[in-house]
């Protein structure tokens, strides 16, 4: 018969034995086995179980049987509360420790009538078991910076049993015990030795790491770990462990990985391998390593690059890297030049907060700083480092020591705002005498600003560019300050669409984008400026579509609208009932937006497959249509190049259809057939329908030279744009013309900018100065965009990309790092506000580790995800 042994100790909480502690086993579900007492100094002789076959525990394609035995053990002692452990684990051939720490009674002489109870649970390595995804991540993701001054092997660690924000107990435990019981809940005891070393070593290296950078204590956490394997490693309070780990422990407990030429212990990931995978250490790999006469160190060095084992005797109780005292102006000292020295690095990625000497006198410039960082990280702002401060600052300056320099931000496509051509300059001076649908288009807008404007006439929206619409566009020129001569070129045309839009979003305040469903359908008796914008799309339309009738746009929804509507509706295939709901006020849009763009001929549906496949040197409406969509699209996947809908099939166009057919998985043979017209036209009507359109700023990359006094172009234009951009929000910036020809006003501008922000004084905009004001721009953005959305979890209703920036992409930004604090398949990025490529970094791990197609921006579906695994932990 296989069999293995159970050994239980008897102490109190004090590691005082107490003996003649009656202990009983017996065989879960199943008849008692033994009963026997501890002796004197608290110790049971080992008693012989049977165990399954050790061979099961070394096969990792075991996935039938449980490769260990169960057993209940109860113990009762005179004075003190019963214990029971239910579900010890026994292998053969190995002795199943059980420690017991023994609570006094109340009255000596009697026992307490409800024992304490522990159940342990299967282990996560054994078949069947339906083990928690580890989400601990790869050391690229979940590594950390020094924070404490040193490393140090604790006495005692703090265990939270629970996720770090779920009320459950903290236990503090020698770290030796917890590392045995770790390794006893992770591993199997039979596993060759220097599989168990490896697996130790990383486990400890791991636990260390949490300690080192003070990872919860920076949070507000009173503990230094989590038993959840979400969060960090496997730990089951008062599990039996195993003699042979015991041992081992004992030997290497102050043993961890480093990166050779580090100082902090290594964030160490590992997994089973099996039922979960990981880039780090597989733990089945390592049986099979040490069958080969691998040893620890290379079985690590399999998984893990550039490492060594170091080996520290400095074992003493945690320190707190937090002085004890609060550091306001005045104070010296060691401390002061610790947090000047983060911040410092920490103004890398937060340009605008300045930077201050490292010579630990605390001074105006530091508190100047602190203040900068509180406000920015939602602190008291009063310049004092108190507890909150200290470990707020060391949590960013862990979090951002680990992120790529910005110094290749032109790499990515440049942003861009038009994702629709709804307000786009119709590409003609219109004046009096012009006639069409772009005459409708600025009629329209017209009587909605005169609505709000008593200089500005209302007139007809007839598509006649007469004499009153003339009046009506000089009335505008004349209050916007514009040359009045009654023609609408680029500047008018422009300036009026953006009064039109400004006019918009007071009306519709629930509306995020032009073109947004609002929320609420409209039928007759509905009246208000969303039945006007029906009306206005139907007429459109209607020049287009003549089986539907043309109406007035009033705001009245009457028998001639509902009419209207259900000619749509019925020409293109939707539920004929007269009701604009979403289905139909999307579909009214986006025949709108087609009709505008003059994408299909009269007559034909928007989104109809041409009948011929189209290919290079095509031509026609079918290819404009095409172009069209890889426009828009080409806004969220920036893998598709810009092209112009110009009609003609040519090389730009060819390398824009393959791109989008290698994203959707199709051949990449550059023809548009069935398939790929369906799945573009569908990806299409998604991103526009459900995502809403993509929100970005624009940008320009380094030149990869200095740019400086005498340069011209559009390099020099961008630095004074964003000169001129900073200068409103800096007093001390002086705001250059954009001329686009580096100036004296440019070069003072210059040495403003670089004087404020602690850079070297020369006028000159080399890489460093032109990153700074890049990533100040993006700061100010940040605070700028969007600032009257109401974040509450909700879809902002569109989609967030490179260069995106404002509030919605900081609560964005802090739902990531919540989230990375937990599943370390995404790593922390920079709480700025703007969207870059480090955002851009952490959504594709994200979308990639949580089973969401790869595509770098955030669509209504990503948000969804992201805010549902952000919620997880309210």
């Amino acid at each position: 018969m296989n069999t293995g042994t159970i050994q239980v100790i008897t102490r109190t909480g004090g590691e005082a034995p107490v003996g003649d502690v009656q202990i009983t086993i017996q065989r879960s579900c199943a008849g008692q086995v033994a009963v026997y007492r501890t002796d004197a100094q608290g110790y049971s002789d080992p008693v012989v179980v049977p165990a399954p076959p050790k061979e099961l525990s070394l096969d990792e394609n075991n996935t039938t049987q449980r490769p260990y035995s169960v057993f209940d053990v109860t113990a009762v002692a005179d004075g003190y509360q019963p214990i029971v452990i239910n579900g010890v684990q026994v292998f053969e051939d190995e002795n199943s420790l059980l420690e017991l720490y023994l609570i006094p009674t109340e009255e000596p002489g009697t026992l307490r009538a409800a024992p304490d109870v522990t159940d342990i649970p299967p282990h996560p390595l054994a078949p069947g078991t339906a083990r928690e995804t580890p989400s601990r991540g790869p050391e690229q993701n979940c590594t950390a910076q020094r924070i404490l001054q040193e490393v140090v092997i604790p006495e005692r660690i703090t265990v939270h049993l629970g996720k770090p924000a779920a009320s459950a107990q903290n236990v503090t435990v020698s770290f030796k015990h917890y590392i045995k019981n770790v390794a006893s809940s992770e591993i199997y005891p039979t596993w060759p030795v220097e599989s168990l070393k490896a697996n130790i070593y990383a486990q400890i290296s791991l636990a260390l790491n949490r300690v080192y950078t003070e990872w919860y204590k920076s949070k507000g956490y009173t503990f230094q770990i989590t038993n959840s394997t979400s969060y960090d490693q496997y730990y089951i309070h008062n599990r039996n462990i195993f003699e042979n780990i015991s041992k081992l422990v004992d030997d290497i407990f102050n043993t961890y990985i480093r990166k050779i030429g580090t100082v902090n212990p290594y964030y160490a990931e590992y997994c089973d391998g099996k039922t979960v995978t990981c880039k780090g250490m597989k733990q089945w790999g390592t049986v099979t390593y040490a069958n080969q006469g691998l040893s620890a160190l290379n079985i690590l060095r399999k998984y893990y690059t550039n490492i060594e084992l170091v080996t520290t005797n400095n074992i003493r109780s945690i320190p707190e890297s937090y002085p004890g005292t609060p550091l306001r102006v005045g104070s010296t000292g060691v401390s002061v030049r610790i947090i000047q020295r983060q911040l410092n690095r920490i103004a890398k990625d937060y340009p605008f907060f300045g930077t201050t000497s490292v010579d630990g006198v605390y001074g105006e410039t530091t508190a100047a700083i602190v203040r900068k960082f509180q406000k920015q990280f939602s602190l008291t702002q009063d310049g004092v480092v108190g507890k909150a401060t200290w470990y707020k600052i060391s949590y960013i300056y862990v979090s951002v020591k680990k992120l790529a320099q910005l110094t290749s931000e032109g790499e990515a496509p440049n942003g861009d705002n038009q994702t629709t051509i709804e307000g786009a300059w119709p590409g003609v001076t219109l004046r009096r005498g012009s006639t069409g649908m772009d005459v409708q288009r600025l009629q329209f807008y017209l009587n909605t600003i005169s609505q709000f404007s008593t200089s500005v006439p209302p007139v007809t929206m007839d598509g006649i560019f007469g004499a009153a619409t003339e009046r009506a566009v000089i009335a505008f020129q004349t209050q916007a300050g514009l040359t009045a001569d009654g023609l609408v070129g680029r500047a008018t045309w422009d300036a009026i669409y953006d009064e039109y839009q400004s006019i918009e979003g007071d009306i519709n305040t629930d509306q995020q984008y032009p073109g947004e469903y609002p929320g609420q359908s409209f039928q007759q008796g509905s009246r208000g400026n969303y039945v006007r914008t029906i009306q206005f799309w139907l007429d459109i339309v209607a020049d287009k579509y003549p089986s539907i009738p043309q109406v007035t746009a009033d705001g009245i929804f009457g028998p001639a609208t509902t009419a209207a509507v259900r000619a749509f509706q019925q020409y293109f295939a939707l539920t004929v009932d007269g009701i604009v709901g979403r289905a139909t006020w999307d579909k009214l849009n986006e025949v709108y937006l087609s009709v505008v763009a003059n994408l299909v001929p009269a007559g034909q549906r928007p989104g109809t497959y041409p009948g011929t496949p189209l290919r290079l040197g095509s031509r026609g409406d079918a290819v404009r249509e095409m172009q069209f969509y890889l426009y828009i699209l080409s806004a969220y996947y920036t893998d598709i190049p810009r092209i112009s809908y110009d009609g003609v099939f040519g090389k730009a166009t060819d390398d824009a259809v393959r791109a989008f057919q290698k994203l959707a998985g199709l051949a990449q043979d550059g023809v548009v057939g069935p398939e790929t017209w369906a799945r573009l036209y569908n990806t299409f009507l998604k991103l526009r329908n459900v995502d809403g359109p993509v929100y970005s700023t624009r940008t320009v990359p380094y030149p990869g030279k200095p740019v400086e006094k005498g340069d011209d172009g559009t390099v020099v234009e961008w630095v004074q744009y964003l000169l001129a951009y900073i200068g409103e929000f800096y007093e001390n910036v002086q705001q250059p013309d954009l001329i686009g020809v580096f100036d004296d006003l440019t070069e003072a501008a210059v040495k403003d900018f670089q004087n404020e922000f602690s850079l070297p004084v020369t006028g000159v905009v080399d890489e460093e100065t032109f990153n700074a004001l890049v990533l100040t721009y993006w700061s100010v953005l940040a605070t700028t965009q969007w600032s009257d959305l109401n974040l509450n979890g909700a879809y902002p209703g569109f989609v967030l990309t490179l260069y995106s920036a404002g509030p919605v992409v900081l609560f964005l930004q802090r739902m990531i790092n919540d989230i990375a604090l937990r599943f370390c398949v995404i790593d922390y990025v920079p709480e700025d506000g703007f969207f870059g490529p480090e955002t851009k970094a952490a959504v594709e791990s994200f979308q990639r580790g949580f089973g969401l197609e790869v595509t770098g921006f955030v669509d209504k579906a990503t948000w969804d995800a992201i805010y549902q695994y952000y919620a997880l932990e309210e």
